[in-house]
């Protein structure tokens, strides 16, 4: 293992009786701050490892998706720090543009006050003093976490800098003829008054009404369905399949367009299913995007029947009308003039929703900014084909490619106050200037700058290289650009991932923003349900901290992690993290009061017992597995591996095994002390990246050093005993079997039995008192009587029962289990012999099966064993 260079330990350290979280936590947080561990140096000559915060909305709480988000990326940013890497985890915030407008203009609300009672300056204004009073509350609550991020490069999506990066990128897309503003349908919340992207648009199935209207009078009619019966006040034609014979005589005429008095066309287009329906289609080109697409086709003039807060316009009886109110007035309409010839309800289908507001969007035709994304998005594919770019698991490329190849051009336009405001001016004679951070905009009279904002995601976009200074040439761009790893959710890839590759590769000349993108999955409860405030099982990680500590908290998420695979999480297991936190704590405590120093170098081999060999050669081992773990993203596993090793492997075999060394003093005392210190300095350096505050109190106490946070991380010195290891093996063999019979016996793990030992047959006879501590053998005694002996392992073991157990009862019910477990088998065996039932029966049921056998056979094996082992009588 690496030596650290720092300061040699203390004297006779001192540790409380207990561990509290909450009394150091807080304290170590801000002393790692203040000596300015997590800060990064351009400057160095150390490789640089970087990564971008997800940036939290700055209305945003921590939950626990972000906690999980974050222990993963601290996690990764603390090892390669001890690994001696120029660390950057870049922090900020988005301004969220709709979410944040709706808080104040909630807050405003509560004045009796409208933005527009304030006005676009005054507005935004009023945002910008809510941000600096109220927003980033999560900064603290990251605190709270042990975040280890550069606080003193924190960045605000719409800080100075920022703002001259999207200025920037935007007038270089827009000289490049890669942004152009176009009539195009978007989705619209009539709530927000906004255009909302295609990924904001969260579906759900509704209860609808699906009603089937008859176009046209005499023989020239069709009928049509829609779920929407208002937007037939803006159709423009019908639509028919060009092949369809059902109606070949009707293409070409116009047709009486019903509660209107208007006559449409009948078109023939290759976008209708014959097959679906009646195969006949209303087209309303203004409010569909399938429909707006048959009508550029077709040349059909474009209707918008609703303002923007989805009230009808069109003048008439159903003026003024909300859409869900007009839907059923014209629906009453249609039914009185007898033209709907069938109704559907419940009609259950998917219905687009805004993903803040919940409110059902409107298509809508609109006129907007669009970014053309054909090559940005063939530069981001091929970025990942050709290997620039890993995505982590790789089983997730799919998905990239099934949507970045498929990418419609993307609506940048918001229409809100609060954002980044689009920098073009138009002039009086219909001129377009976009203008650039040190451009000058155009003056005089006519000339205005364009009133929408920014897509939210715009800005974000830019966010690897924006922060370290760009479109200056900074000597943070140049260190740390590109990041290292981008750590996010598979259910941003589309929202987030996708924009940062596209901006990356088009604004730094071809050069991505990360070398892998390592994706993980979601946070749901213990019943792998989606967490939620409607589901009443959304969870407070903070309560959690409070009560268990952060360190339980990030354990309990790391050991869930699995790339791409979402995470269930109970508070049981915050507890059993907790718990093992309590374990670290009271097993270092009580090695360290016996002897566990860190003084010194390791004792040679040869001076070192079994017990020591075995453990050092475990703890290499354990370097090994955790590192490559580590570079494959496997948390879980990691996590795994160190729980076990720590507490099953040092503290349940190892103090236990070598508390009779240290009780008996003398040179193999101070040896095994100090194996003891190394395998406790190592596993608590390997552990500090997950479990950060109780690794650090408990280190610096053992070490005497500065800081775990700086220290080096451990490395596989190649230490290997394999005779140590089988020695080791068999005696954990020999234990496990007796303490198995005993607990089937009845006895308690505490509770002391005489008995003989014979281990002459085996390697183990320098175990002996040891294994009588760990099995809770006393002497045997004058009167001592053996009533089972157990032969495990080439050692035997014969126990003194009498007046422990009741004989005949335990032998009675071994044999009532060793029957059942027959008759088990005999059921097992008889069905997996039965050839007509192996070739009806599906794979899952036969192997389920065949499981049954193993264990009923194990099981007999075992209750035999036991039966044999008891007394007669």
């Amino acid at each position: 293992m690496t030596e650290n260079s720092q300061a040699q330990p203390a004297a006779n350290p001192e540790l409380p009786t207990q561990y509290a979280p909450a009394e150091v936590e807080g304290k170590l947080y801000e002393r790692w701050v203040e000596r300015g561990y997590f800060e990064a140096d351009e400057k160095s000559g150390k490789p640089p490892y970087t990564i971008v915060i997800p940036p939290p909305n700055v209305t945003g709480s921590l939950h626990l998706g972000h906690a999980f988000e974050h222990t993963i990326i601290d996690a990764l940013t603390r090892r390669k720090r001890m690994q001696g890497y120029e660390t950057l985890w870049q922090p900020g915030m988005d301004h969220a543009g709709i979410a944040t407008q709706n808080v104040v203009e909630r807050e405003l609300a509560k004045e009796g006050k409208s933005r527009h009672d304030l006005g676009r300056t005054d507005f935004v204004e009023r945002v910008w003093q809510w941000k600096e009073e109220s927003g980033g509350q999560i900064s603290g609550q990251m605190r709270r976490l042990g975040d280890g991020v550069a606080w003193s490069r924190e960045r605000f999506t719409m800080d100075e800098g920022l703002s001259a990066a999207v200025q920037t990128i935007f007038k270089r897309l827009f000289d490049d003829g890669l942004i152009y503003r176009a009539e195009r349908i978007i989705n619209w919340c009539p709530r927000c008054l906004t255009a909302i992207s295609d990924i904001e648009v969260e579906y759900q199935d509704d209860n609808g009404e699906l009603v089937s209207i008859t176009y046209g009078d005499g023989d020239e009619t069709l009928v049509v369905a829609t779920t929407r019966a208002e937007t037939m006040l803006g159709d423009t034609a019908v639509a028919v399949h060009p092949d369809d014979a059902r109606y070949t005589h009707l293409v070409g005429r116009r047709i009486k367009l019903p509660l209107t008095d208007r006559t449409i066309p009948v078109v023939a287009d290759e976008h209708v299913d014959p097959e679906f329906g009646t195969g006949a289609v209303k087209v309303t080109p203004a409010h569909d995007p399938n429909d707006f697409e048959i009508g550029r086709r077709h040349d059909l003039p474009n209707i918008t029947v609703m303002d923007e807060r989805a009230v009808i316009t069109v003048p008439g009886p159903f003026q003024g009308l909300d859409r869900f109110e007009a839907r059923s007035t014209i629906v009453a309409a249609l039914r009185a003039e007898g033209r709907i010839v069938a109704e559907k309800r419940p009609y259950v289908h998917s219905v687009g929703h805004c993903s803040r507001c919940k409110t059902t969007v409107e298509p809508r035709l609109s006129l907007q900014w669009w970014v053309k994304v054909g090559p940005l998005a063939k530069a981001a594919g091929d970025a990942v084909r050709d290997g620039r770019v890993t995505i982590h698991p790789k089983e997730m490329e799919s998905r990239y490619f099934a949507w970045i190849d498929n990418l419609n051009d993307w609506n940048i336009s918001r229409q809100l106050w609060w954002g980044h405001r689009i920098p073009v001016w138009h002039g009086p004679n219909g001129e377009t200037v976009a203008v650039g951070p040190n451009d000058e905009p155009p003056t005089g009279e006519g000339w205005s700058q364009d009133t929408d904002v920014l897509d939210t995601w715009f800005s974000s976009g830019l966010w690897p290289f924006s922060t370290l200074g760009w479109p200056e040439q900074t000597p943070s761009l140049e260190k740390f650009y590109p990041n290292s790893v981008l750590v996010t959710g598979y259910d941003i890839l589309f929202f987030w991932v996708a924009r940062m590759m596209m901006f990356g590769l088009y604004a730094m000349d071809g050069t991505p923003p990360f070398h892998t993108i390592a994706l993980h999955g979601m946070v749901r409860d213990q019943f792998g349900k989606k967490m939620s405030k409607s589901f009443g099982n959304a969870v407070d990680p903070l309560e959690w901290m409070d009560k268990y500590g952060s360190d339980a908290v990030r354990f309990t998420l790391a050991r869930g992690a699995n790339p791409g695979v979402d995470v269930p999480i109970g508070e049981d297991w915050v507890q059993g993290s907790r718990n093992f936190a309590n374990k670290i704590w009271n097993a270092t405590r009580f090695a360290m009061m016996n002897g566990a120093t860190v003084e010194g170098p390791l004792p040679d081999a040869a001076e070192m017992s079994a017990t020591d060999r075995w453990i050092l050669y475990r703890l290499n081992e354990t370097v090994a597995q955790v590192d490559a773990l580590y570079e494959d993203y496997q948390f879980a596993k990691l996590s795994d591996a160190l729980f076990h090793f720590a507490w099953d492997e040092v503290f349940d075999w190892y103090v236990e095994l070598s508390k009779t060394t240290f009780f008996a003093g003398g040179e193999q005392a101070k040896v095994s002390g100090r194996v003891l210190g190394e395998v406790l300095d190592v596993t608590l350096r390997l552990l500090h990246p997950i479990v950060p505050f109780v690794t650090e109190t408990l280190w610096t106490t053992l070490t005497g050093k500065e800081s775990v946070v700086v220290a080096d991380w451990p490395a596989d010195s190649g230490f290997r005993d394999q005779a140590a290891e089988r020695e080791i093996e068999h005696l954990q063999q020999v234990v496990t079997e007796v303490r198995r019979f005993r607990a089937d016996q009845g006895l308690q793990p505490g509770q002391k039995v005489p008995g003989r030992l014979d281990l002459s047959a085996t390697p183990l006879a320098a175990h002996e008192t040891a294994i009588r501590q760990l099995l809770r053998l006393q002497e045997e005694g004058d009167a001592f009587q053996a009533t089972a002996t157990l032969p495990v392992a080439g050692a035997t073991v014969a126990l003194d029962l009498s007046g422990t157990i009741d004989v005949p009862a335990e032998r009675k019910r071994l044999t009532k289990d060793r029957d059942a477990a027959e008759k088990e088998k005999q059921q097992a065996t008889a069905k997996l012999g039965n050839e007509a039932f192996l070739a009806k029966a599906p794979d899952n049921v036969v192997d389920k099966i065949r499981g049954r056998l193993a264990k009923a056979e194990a099981d007999i094996e075992r209750l035999t064993a036991q039966l044999a082992a008891l007394p007669e009588g």
